[in-house]
C-alpha cells in the first residue's frame, strides 16, 4: 500500500529576497550564449565555471541556469559544441558554493523519471536545497536523433512531461512502494529514498512558449520564462500569465533571458556589440539556430520578419533574449523597466562572463540595491 506523505512545499517563497532576481545563463557551454567568434568569448571549461560561480555567489546572484546541450550548432565556431551535463554540473558547483540556487535543465524525454528523481535529490542533498530543476519536454530534433528518439507531436510533448514531472514529485513525497500506470509511463513498485532537502522540493522551471507549454508550466511549475519580445508585448503576456496562474491558484513567477554588454560609457559599449555581432557573428551557427527554432518555437513561427531579423542580430551576442547594452545607468534603467513589466527575474549572459561580471558586480548591482530591487550580499 502507498503510505502518503505531507506534499512538499517548493522553495519559492524562501528562494530569494530580491524584487528582481538575477541569474547567469548558459555558462556551461563552450561561447556561453553569444555566437560570435571573438577570440575573447567563453571558454566553458571547468576552472572557468568554478571561478565565476564563487564569484556571483559571493556577489549575492540569485541563481545559475545551464543550458541542456547534446551537441553544436556548427558554423566556424560548433556553437556551444562543447558543455558540461548540467545536473552533474550543478552538483559540482553546489558543492563548492554556500548561497547561490543552481539549476539543472533536463529533457524529460531522454531521461527516466526514477533515475532522474534520484540524481535531483542527490544533488539537492549535495547543496543543502539550493538545487533547481529546468525542465525541457522537447527542442532539438538533431539532439534527440543521437538520443535514437523521436520527438512526439507539440502538445503531446507536454503531456508526457506532466506524467514525467508528476511521478518525480510521488518520488520526492511518497513513501512507496507506488505504482504508475499514465498514457505513457508504466511503472510498478516504484520506491525512492532519501526525499530532498529539509521537507521541502527545489524550485522547477520551464520555458515552454507555446499555448500548452504555458499551461505545462503553471500547472506544474515555479518559474515560467517567456521568450523576450518586446517591453509592451511582454508586460500584457506577464499579465495574462499570472492572471491565469492565480485563476488556478498558482503563483508563478515570470522570468525572461537576454545579454548584457555593460561598459563604463554607452560609446564603449555599442563599439563592443558592433566588434561581436556585425564584425564577428558565425552567420551560419545563427541560421541553422533559427531554422531549429522557426521547427520547435511557436513564438518564432508567429513572429513578424523584422521580429525575426532582430532575432537573428541578438543571437550573435546573447541567444536573441533582451538586450543590455550602456553604460550602467542605461544597464539599470532596463532592469527597471522588466521589473515594472512584471518580470521576477532575468538571466543573462555576457561574451566573457569572468572578464565582464566583475564590473557589473561594481556598478549595476549597487545601484539597483539603492532603488530596493536588490538588497545586499
Amino acid at each position: 500500500m502507498t503510505a502518503a506523505a505531507p506534499k512538499l512545499r517548493s522553495r519559492v517563497s524562501t528562494f530569494s529576497r530580491n524584487a528582481l532576481k538575477l541569474g547567469l545563463f548558459g555558462m556551461n557551454l563552450s561561447s556561453g550564449r553569444a555566437c560570435t567568434k571573438v577570440p575573447e568569448r567563453w571558454s566553458g571549461n571547468w576552472e572557468d565555471n568554478l571561478r565565476l560561480a564563487q564569484l556571483a555567489d559571493a556577489a549575492g546572484m540569485d541563481f545559475h541556469l545551464p543550458v541542456g546541450r547534446w551537441r553544436g550548432y556548427g558554423g566556424a565556431t560548433n556553437f556551444e559544441g562543447s558543455g558540461f551535463e548540467s545536473t552533474t554540473w550543478a552538483c559540482g558547483l553546489l558543492a563548492q558554493t554556500e548561497r547561490i540556487t543552481i539549476f539543472a535543465t533536463v529533457h524529460a524525454p531522454l531521461v527516466h523519471p526514477i533515475l532522474a528523481a534520484k540524481q535531483f535529490v542527490t544533488t539537492d542533498l549535495v547543496g543543502r536545497g539550493r538545487f533547481g530543476l529546468n525542465i525541457v519536454c522537447g527542442w532539438n530534433a538533431d539532439e534527440f536523433g543521437m538520443f535514437g528518439v523521436e520527438q512526439r507531436a507539440h502538445d503531446d510533448r507536454y503531456a508526457y512531461g506532466t506524467e514525467w514531472i508528476g511521478a518525480i514529485y510521488r518520488m520526492w513525497e511518497e513513501a512507496g512502494p507506488f505504482d504508475v500506470d499514465g498514457a505513457y509511463l508504466h511503472l510498478a513498485n516504484v520506491e525512492a529514498e532519501p526525499k530532498p532537502y529539509g521537507g521541502t522540493r527545489p524550485i522547477v522551471m520551464n520555458a515552454g512558449a507555446s499555448a500548452a507549454g504555458r499551461a505545462f508550466g503553471i500547472a506544474n511549475c515555479d518559474m515560467l520564462f517567456r521568450n523576450w519580445r518586446s517591453l509592451e508585448v511582454n508586460a500584457q503576456d506577464n499579465a495574462e500569465t499570472t492572471a491565469a496562474a492565480a485563476a488556478n491558484g498558482r503563483d508563478i513567477g515570470v522570468y525572461t533571458s537576454g545579454y548584457v554588454i555593460c561598459r563604463p560609457t554607452r560609446r564603449e559599449a555599442e563599439e563592443y556589440e558592433h566588434w561581436v555581432v556585425d564584425e564577428n557573428a558565425d552567420w551560419e551557427a545563427i541560421d541553422h539556430l533559427l531554422e531549429l527554432s522557426m521547427a520547435n518555437n511557436e513564438a518564432f513561427r508567429n513572429a513578424s520578419p523584422a521580429e525575426i531579423a532582430g532575432m537573428r542580430r541578438r543571437m550573435a551576442a546573447g541567444h536573441g533574449g533582451c538586450p543590455m547594452v550602456g553604460d550602467p545607468d542605461a544597464v539599470v534603467a532596463a532592469m527597471v523597466n522588466l521589473h515594472r513589466a512584471g518580470f521576477a527575474g532575468f538571466a543573462f549572459s555576457f561574451v566573457n562572463y569572468l572578464d565582464e561580471f566583475p564590473f557589473f558586480r561594481d556598478e549595476v548591482l549597487p545601484r539597483l540595491e539603492r532603488l530596493g530591487l536588490r538588497t545586499s550580499a
